[in-house]
């Protein structure tokens, strides 16, 4: 599974919550919603790419950099996915290493680019910067600045869920974010708050997310290009316009392979009926050990919601920070 269904809940109860307080920032997010939750997925996750290539059909496996010991579509060998770009071949861990933390900025560095890494106190300056740019720079227009919200959504949750930054404490099987958990958060938050008590019809909200183009502003946020603009006034380093053709290619490799993965994942989290009620997978039994109604019994004793209000209200601290920030981002 990717973290897709996590980030995009989270950004939607950030919005929920900044609308609730009449943030300024609410009213362009729910008319750009599907460039804000693009952002809340692909501003970041620029691993959205193949893993391998299944040797017997010839056909993209897995997501990048998680490990694919055997084709998932007839059990054989696999060998490994590339992008081929400007005379060179990129595996996905390969464009990971070059580009994560760029896009998650307070962490996921490099060790050769960690001197690099945005401190959190600074991440509301850093963003109002790159939204005000968004417009100066990339042309009129709000869908870019709702883009680079979802991406600050993105990498909010993010920290909180991974322990990066301190206020989110959440215990069901085995810790807050390891393997055999993940089934158990986007299962409970695909259906009993995505479906049940949201309405979410998560089908279209994801195709339509897949469906928004690349946005300029992401490369620059990433400061993949020339130092220019507002954010290139006030953050001198890093600056890299030697990867930008690279990184273009990478992010409309995302939005593809984005639209081949979602119909899989989709898959993944049905519920089926069984003699015993609406049961899960059985892969993701394997990797939980619980049924579905376990699952969901244990995300109860451990108050999951309340985990994902606090992230939510997190998120909308974030974005209440940058509208602080002045006139600038408006």
């Amino acid at each position: 599974m990717s973290g897709i269904i996590g980030h995009v809940m989270y950004a939607l109860l950030g919005e929920q919550e900044a609308a609730a307080r009449r943030l300024p920032v609410a009213p362009l997010l729910r008319r750009h919603r599907a460039s804000y939750l693009c952002g809340s997925y692909l501003g970041c996750d620029i691993q959205t790419m193949p893993e391998a290539v299944c040797v017997d059909t010839g056909r993209e496996v897995g997501y990048g950099t998680a490990p694919l010991a055997k084709s998932p579509i007839t059990g054989g060998a696999v060998r490994p996915w590339k992008l081929a770009f400007g005379g060179r071949e990129y595996t996905a861990r390969d464009i990971h290493t070059l580009f994560y933390g760029r896009s998650h900025l307070v962490f996921g560095w490099s060790r050769e680019e960690r001197h690099l890494q945005e401190p959190w106190d600074h991440l509301a300056e850093y963003f109002a910067w790159a939204i005000a740019d968004a417009r100066a720079l990339f042309g009129p227009g709000e869908r870019a600045a709702a883009y680079l919200f979802g991406t600050l959504a993105h990498v909010g949750g993010d920290s909180l869920i991974k322990s990066v930054q301190p206020g989110l404490t959440l215990r069901l099987l085995d810790g807050q974010y390891t393997p055999r958990n993940r089934p158990i958060q986007d299962l409970v938050t695909f259906h009993e708050v995505g479906r049940k008590e949201l309405k979410l019809d998560w089908p279209a909200l994801l195709a339509a997310l897949a469906a928004t183009p690349v946005e300029p502003a992401q490369a620059h946020y990433m400061r993949v290009g020339e130092r220019r603009g507002e954010l290139g006034r006030h953050v001198a380093d890093g600056w890299r316009p030697d990867l930008a053709p690279l990184l273009n290619a990478v992010m409309a490799e995302n939005r593809r392979y984005l639209k081949v993965l979602i119909p899989g994942w989709l898959k993944e989290l049905e519920l089926e009926r069984t003699a015993d009620g609406w049961d899960c997978a059985s892969p993701l039994r394997e990797i939980t050990g619980l049924h579905y109604a376990g699952m969901v019994t244990m995300a109860e004793k451990a108050d999951f919601r309340r985990a994902l209000r606090q992230i939510g209200e997190a998120v909308a601290d974030l974005f209440a920070a940058v509208a602080q920030t002045g006139r600038l981002w408006q």
